[in-house]
């Protein structure tokens, strides 16, 4: 969310900004749950495609959260932060998560401008 919201949504209000930090590290830490790289680009395509009134569909949203996904499971083979971890990302890994994260925002500006 916070490597890319603000280049496609510009700047990001302080609660915006706070609640897209408890997404890292597999949801608050835990390592347990989907990589914040990838919810947090969910984050952003909800921005830009989720309905904006209740009569409407996510449609097009949930086409482009489900590509993404795809998109990120064939190039880290994993969507879960530990599973991340094992494959050698992370702080005690030989890929720090940055470089995860760099890639994962690529493959979602690529996703939108495609």
């Amino acid at each position: 969310m916070l490597a890319v919201g603000e280049q496609l949504l510009g700047p990001l209000d302080q609660h915006t900004r706070r609640m897209a930090c408890a997404l890292g590290g597999g949801l608050g830490g835990s390592h347990q749950e989907a990589c914040g790289a990838l919810t947090g680009g969910a984050l952003v395509l909800g921005v830009l495609y989720a309905r904006t009134s209740p009569d409407q569909e996510d449609t097009e949203l949930y086409r482009r959260v489900s590509a993404f996904r795809d998109q990120f499971l064939a190039e880290f083979g994993f969507t879960r932060c530990d599973d991340l971890q094992a494959s050698g990302y992370g702080p005690d890994g030989t890929r720090p998560c940055s470089a995860l994260v760099e890639r994962a925002a690529q493959i979602l500006l690529d996703g939108i401008q495609g």
